[in-house]
């Protein structure tokens, strides 16, 4: 996890792009350790979440996962924050897919920009598993809860726009430029 900050807002970057960002124990570390020190700042007042390469995430490392590393973090969720979320505001910044665990790591950030070329979802249920890192309870809190049973149900992901409908994302951007508008956003949040 790469992580810089710039006017007050700190960027935390997801650094997997050859595994299309997928969680593991570093990650989760990594993650967990850049929120605290968002909350420990006083230089900091917002944060953004998001994946290098084009991908936010493809979710939980599998390879990983069968080898008994997990990126869940005692009594704190996925990558430290799904559980205990940040005290201040985290945005995530979506490009490519957020699916599975990263589409749950957004569910754990306060606000979302997405690129119009996203596409974000709960795949899980296609597999005959379920969506152990919170998507299942955090889904129904942030959309109409018919809406939360048809992702949860089907499997099928969603494009940005559809996600703005139903009240997922906060702001849609033209490819490329989710990062640039979550930035946009939380200067002023910051300010």
């Amino acid at each position: 996890v790469l992580v810089e900050q710039i006017d007050g807002v700190q960027v935390s970057t997801i650094n997997r792009p050859d595994a299309k960002n997928a969680l593991n124990r570093t990650v989760a570390e990594g993650v967990a350790a850049a929120v605290d020190e968002l909350d420990s700042s006083d230089d900091l007042r917002v944060g953004i979440l998001t994946g290098a390469g084009g991908t936010f995430s493809s979710g939980m490392d599998l390879k990983a996962f069968l080898r008994g590393a997990s990126p869940a973090l005692e009594g704190r969720g996925l990558c430290g924050i799904s559980t205990t979320p940040p005290r201040k505001p985290l945005i995530g910044a979506v490009e490519g897919w957020a699916v599975a665990g990263g589409f749950e790591l957004l569910l754990a950030c306060d606000l979302v920009v997405a690129a119009q070329t996203a596409r974000l979802g709960v795949p899980e249920v296609k597999r005959a598993l379920v969506a152990a890192g919170g998507a299942a309870l955090l889904l129904p809190r942030r959309v109409p809860f018919a809406v939360a049973l048809e992702l949860l149900l089907t499997g099928d992901p969603i494009t940005a726009a559809r996600a703005a409908e139903i009240g997922l994302v906060n702001l849609v951007t033209p490819e490329g430029g989710a990062l640039d508008g979550a930035l946009e956003l939380a200067r002023t949040i910051a300010a």
